[in-house]
Order: C-alpha cells, then sequence, then structure tokens
C-alpha cells in the first residue's frame, strides 16, 4: 500500500462541471507568472528563514528534547493531561489526538491507553466547562501543559491563574515543576514580562519555545502540538518523515508536480473567477473531523486581510470563507443547500480510504421487507457510497470538488495532509495580495478585550 497522499481536483475543472463554475486550462495559464513569482518570494523567505513551519520537521534537537521530557512525565503516571491554549494553541494537538487516537479516548481504562493520560484542552473561557473540568481532573493527578506564543493571552492568563491557585492551594508552590509545563515565544526585551516568562523563570518550570518565525495557526509541528502528542504516545519521528515527504512534493515550482500550489490556484481561481467565495471541507471520516476545524483558523486567518501585501491598499477586503462539514452526517443537514442554494461554493473532500475496522451489516428479520442491499455489505461500503453519491450529485449540479486521499490515517499521512494545507494557504496568500502570516483584527481584538476588563495603559 502506497503511504503518500493524492490530491484530486479533476472535479473542479471545466472539463467535469463547464467553465462557468470549474478551472480552465486558460484559468490556470494566466496566473502561471503570479503563481512562479509567488513561488520565488515563498522560496525567499523559507531561505530567509521569515517562514519558519516549513522546516520544523528538519529540526531533530527540538524532536529529541520534546520526546525526553516526555518520556520523563510520562513515567510519574499522570491520569490526565490538561493543555490551557486557544487557537493555533489547541487546534492541532486535538487535531492529533482525534485522528490518531481510538475514539472515546478518555473513557478507555489506562491500560487500553497504553499508559498514556487522558487529553482535555480547555480552548475557552466557558466558566461552567472549566470549573468542571477542574473537579474531573483533580491537580494531584494532573499535569498542565499551559500554551501561548506571546505569553499573556487574555484567556490563557485567566485559566492559568486558576490553576495556579489550585496547585498552591493543594499542592504547595513546590509542586508547581511537577504539574505545570510552559510553551511560550521567546520573551520581548522591549516589552513588560509576562505571566508564562515570569512563571517559568521563577519557578524555573519545564517548558518549550516556539519559535518566534512560526505563527500560531502554523504551529502544529511545534512543541505546541509535539509535547501533547508525545505525552499521547503518538510518534514523533513519523510525524517529521511525513512532513519530510509532502516537503519533497511541496518544494517543485509547478502546479503539475506541486499539489499544495494546484489547490491554491484552483481556490483562487473559485473565489475570484468564479464567484465561489466559500470553501467547504468536508471529511468522510469521524477522525478527519478536526482537521476541518484546524483548517478553518488557518484560511481564515491567513486570508481574510482588508490590506494588500505591499501595503498600498488598505480596502482590499478579501477571503474566502471556510465552512466545515462531515460526512455522512452533513448529508442531512447542509447537503441541500450546497446542491440546491447559491453556486458559491467550493467543496473539498477528505476520504479514509482504509478504516482500522471492518464492520459486517447483518442480515435483517425476514418480516422487514426492502434491506436486501444493505444485508450482507459493510459499513465500510456504505461509508464509500455515500461519499461518491456525495461527489456525483455535487458534479451533476456543477458545483466544484476536490479530493484528498488518505490511504489509512496514520502519524505519516495524517503529518502529510497538514502540511500540503500550511503550503497551499502560504501559496493563497501570495495569489489573494495579502500577508498569510499576520492577524491584526485579531490583535485589536485582544486590546479591546483587555479595556474591557479595566486594563490600564
Amino acid at each position: 500500500m502506497t503511504t503518500d497522499i493524492r490530491i484530486h481536483v479533476d472535479r473542479a475543472r471545466s472539463a467535469a462541471i463547464g467553465p462557468e463554475h470549474g478551472i480552465t486550462p486558460r484559468d490556470l495559464k494566466a496566473i502561471e507568472a503570479d503563481l512562479k513569482k509567488a513561488h520565488r518570494a515563498l522560496r525567499t523567505g523559507r531561505r530567509e528563514k521569515h517562514h519558519g513551519f516549513f522546516d520544523l520537521h528538519k529540526d531533530k534537537a527540538t524532536l529529541e528534547h520534546v520526546q525526553t521530557k516526555a518520556n520523563e512525565f510520562r513515567v510519574r503516571d499522570y491520569d490526565n493531561l490538561v493543555i490551557l491554549g486557544i487557537g493555533g494553541s489547541s487546534l492541532g494537538t486535538i487535531t492529533l489526538a482525534s485522528a490518531l487516537k481510538p475514539p472515546y479516548y478518555n473513557l478507555l481504562s489506562k491500560a487500553e491507553r497504553q499508559g498514556a493520560p487522558r487529553l482535555f484542552v480547555m480552548d475557552n473561557v466557558d466558566p461552567d466547562t472549566f470549573a468542571a473540568m477542574m473537579k474531573v481532573c483533580p491537580p494531584r493527578n494532573t499535569l498542565y501543559n499551559v500554551i501561548s506564543k506571546s505569553g499573556g493571552t487574555a484567556e490563557i492568563a485567566a485559566q492559568l491563574l486558576i490553576v495556579l491557585e489550585a496547585l498552591e492551594g493543594e499542592l504547595g508552590k513546590s509542586a508547581l515543576k511537577d504539574h505545570l509545563v510552559v510553551t511560550v515565544g521567546p520573551q520581548d526585551k522591549r516589552a513588560k514580562k509576562t505571566l508564562l516568562h515570569d512563571l517559568k523563570e521563577r519557578y524555573q518550570l519545564d517548558g518549550f519555545e516556539v519559535p518566534a518565525n512560526v505563527g500560531g495557526r502554523f504551529s502544529v509541528f511545534t512543541p505546541v502540538g509535539l509535547f501533547p502528542a508525545a505525552m499521547l504516545g503518538l510518534d514523533l519521528q513519523a510525524l517529521a518523515a511525513g512532513c519530510a515527504a509532502m516537503d519533497k512534493r511541496c518544494s517543485k515550482p509547478s502546479i503539475a508536480d506541486n499539489p499544495a500550489y494546484l489547490r491554491a490556484a484552483i481556490q483562487f481561481l473559485a473565489n475570484t473567477q468564479k464567484g465561489k467565495a466559500i470553501s467547504v471541507m468536508m471529511p468522510y471520516s469521524d477522525c478527519l473531523r478536526d482537521i476541518a476545524d484546524w483548517y478553518r483558523q488557518l484560511w481564515a486567518e491567513s486570508l481574510g486581510k482588508r490590506t494588500s501585501l505591499d501595503g498600498q491598499n488598505n480596502d482590499l477586503f478579501t477571503g474566502q470563507t471556510p465552512i466545515k462539514a462531515l460526512g455522512v452526517t452533513d448529508q442531512h443537514s447542509q447537503l441541500q443547500l450546497y446542491l440546491e442554494g447559491p453556486n458559491d461554493k467550493i467543496h473539498t473532500i477528505l476520504e479514509q480510504r482504509n478504516f482500522n475496522t471492518t464492520l459486517r451489516i447483518p442480515q435483517a428479520p425476514s418480516s422487514v421487507p426492502g434491506l436486501e442491499y444493505l444485508q450482507g455489505q459493510t459499513m465500510n461500503k456504505l461509508m464509500a457510497a455515500e461519499r461518491k453519491a456525495t461527489i456525483d450529485a455535487l458534479t451533476e449540479a456543477k458545483r466544484p470538488v476536490m479530493r484528498i486521499v488518505l490511504p489509512k490515517v496514520n502519524e505519516h499521512t495524517l503529518a502529510q495532509l497538514l502540511y500540503l494545507l500550511e503550503v497551499e494557504t502560504a501559496m493563497a496568500g501570495r495569489l489573494f495580495n495579502v500577508d498569510a502570516f499576520d492577524q491584526p483584527a485579531v490583535e485589536r481584538i485582544k486590546v479591546l478585550t483587555r479595556q474591557n476588563m479595566g486594563e490600564r495603559k
């Protein structure tokens, strides 16, 4: 079985759905020069280390350090690993865990989890949820990994202060080092020391650094995602190998050979030339469902910009709205809109070719007629039939569809997929003429939040 994921775009082309909604060879030819220019700019940015996400898989020292620290904490036999993080500090871990750990992982016994802790990702400040987590995860049995690249995110600071009070009250300050791991970016020497930097230094806590040249939404292959992955027993070397395999494919200048560039070009043209303002990602696999959440942040925060890349146009207001769906579930909710509503969407189907289980559908009672077509079949075949039906129906309705096929979901194939989508986003930023690596509007919200809480300048 091949270990490479496959990308198919034929049903987004004009040959399948016509030139009004599909991408024509002439469309691609017209942006060929822009693609070449964008490729050179991305290569320069990589070479000059402006875009650090490209080469994270090559950082063997960090991989080894993360694995070593995770091994040290694993032997301490914690029942729970709690992640304090939001956005890029949480979505990558959720994606890795839901894809690579068994369904209902937290309900399994410790033996069934092979000694790994349960995982709780606290990616919001809902007081009911957080209070419930503190009851379910007593500090004595819990390792907290607090993650904030800036070190001063209001939501994470609030979560951390609650955890600190509980740890100090139950175990004393001397126990902090045994229950708290800090993942943070470099301290800005021009700014005041943040809570995370101060805490890490004061109590000599174990921790990891997020590279300054890697934004949160691109940080899944930094310690942000790698340490929780290692704590859960995932194979970090296989993740790195998957990134390396896709890096080889995504380093080529031609869209004929580079699947990330091809997808970026089709998404860009679908949006700017064919009126597809919405990009739907629809996994046909429960274990891949959270990739759509991770991708939503990556696509929306990278491309939704007011200002052009050169800063000359402050009224660009560009971007493509990402939407998540789940096959088969959303065939019974969203698909009616996708098929008969406005033709303003391009769809990506994520396909898991081989599941870990083959589940047979038994015989129906003889008193219930009409189910012969299911008897003796498998749920696997039903999932495949549902997926094909959706793709065929979208094509018949002249709705563009792309597919990404994983032969099997494991560390190697999942890393390929995430790396592909990161490079696709970087190229799309160039085509849309925006900075895919900043988020000025998000920063504005952070400022206003602190002011609303009474912060004084």
